[in-house]
Parts: structure tokens; C-alpha cells; sequence
């Protein structure tokens, strides 16, 4: 396979903005400093620029970095702007997230308990 399979990795978002100009050793310090994950547990953390054009993917595979990035042209990705702690994600929201589909803003189901 080429690329790394991540169909069993979990995924963090940091929300806010990110430095484009970092690189793995750079996110890797964000991961383990700001949002206090371990950025060698397999995990898939996913970054956004100011403008959210342009998405970052750190990915720690058994013996090095994969650095994954995907720029738009047009349009922009939805992205969650208060800074708060890592939110976790699931792949089909990252599916969704790469798509340009907006979860974060979408309507939940709602659950009743009763009709009256």
C-alpha cells in the first residue's frame, strides 16, 4: 500500500488557526505542548490555516512522520475556531471534513422522551 492506512487511526482537529510554515517537528511540539497528546501514539492530528485553504496532517507511522496536506483553490474547509482542547473525530467526519461538509454546524437529531 501506498500511504498510510488510517481507516483504524484516531483523529484529533486542533481548532483555530496553525503556522502553515511548520513542518513535522514543528507540529509534533503543537500535538505534545498545546494540546498535550502524544504525537508517537498513532493518532492522526489534522491542522488548519488562518485562511482554511490549506490543511495539515501529522502521522506517526512505527519509524517516521507522515506529513499529509491538501490545498484548496476554492472555496474553504469548515473548521472549528474556538480554542478549546484537541477534538476528536471520526473518520467519516474527516471524510466529510476533507469533502468541504460543515458537521461542526450541522443539525443534530434530536432524541424525546415523550410526546406531550
Amino acid at each position: 500500500m501506498i500511504g498510510p492506512d488510517l481507516s483504524r487511526a484516531t483523529v484529533y482537529v486542533r481548532p483555530g488557526a496553525t503556522d502553515m510554515r511548520k513542518a513535522a517537528n514543528g507540529l509534533s511540539i503543537i500535538v505534545a505542548e498545546q494540546m498535550e497528546a502524544d504525537p508517537l501514539g498513532g493518532a492522526l492530528f489534522v491542522f488548519c490555516n488562518r485562511d482554511r485553504r490549506i490543511l495539515k496532517g501529522l502521522w506517526w507511522d512505527r519509524n517516521g512522520f507522515w506529513l499529509l496536506q491538501k490545498r484548496l483553490e476554492r472555496d474553504r474547509f469548515p473548521w472549528p475556531v474556538s480554542e478549546e482542547a484537541a477534538r476528536e473525530i471520526t473518520a467519516e467526519q474527516l471524510r466529510m471534513l476533507l469533502d468541504g461538509i460543515d458537521f461542526w454546524n450541522a443539525h443534530r437529531t434530536r432524541i424525546y422522551q415523550s410526546v406531550s
